[in-house]
């Protein structure tokens, strides 16, 4: 499986929804909809873990992804992740990588990367 690497940073191919959604495993989208309702506070059902990843635009997307403001203007710069926006890193960028440092992570290691 190819690596999809989320404008945020988040690594989609590695997101337990996006392998259960790819995989067509009923069984573990209860089990990630069990652990991510007891672990972020919400009421995620099985058949709300469903997502193809934020690049697609005509594929599913879970819960926030539809509205994400970080998608939003990444589509709209017609960037391939955040690293590669000229006004990187931004305040919203910022925010979101407090509560997901790992993301930050990845798109520092992209940024660092030369240009092919």
């Amino acid at each position: 499986m190819e690596t999809m690497i989320a404008y945020c940073g988040i690594i989609c191919s590695k997101c337990p929804v996006y392998l259960a959604t790819q995989a067509d495993d009923d069984n573990a989208r209860e089990d990630v909809a069990k652990l991510w309702s007891k672990q972020y506070g919400i009421d995620m059902k099985p058949q709300d873990a469903n997502c193809d990843g934020c690049l697609r635009t005509n594929g599913r997307l879970i819960g926030h992804c539809r509205v994400c403001g970080i998608r939003a203007c990444s589509m709209d710069r017609k960037v391939s992740t955040c690293a590669a926006c000229a006004d990187y890193a931004c305040d919203q960028l910022k925010a979101f990588h407090s509560i997901a440092p790992h993301a930050g992570r990845m798109l520092e290691k992209l940024r660092l990367k030369p240009e092919a």
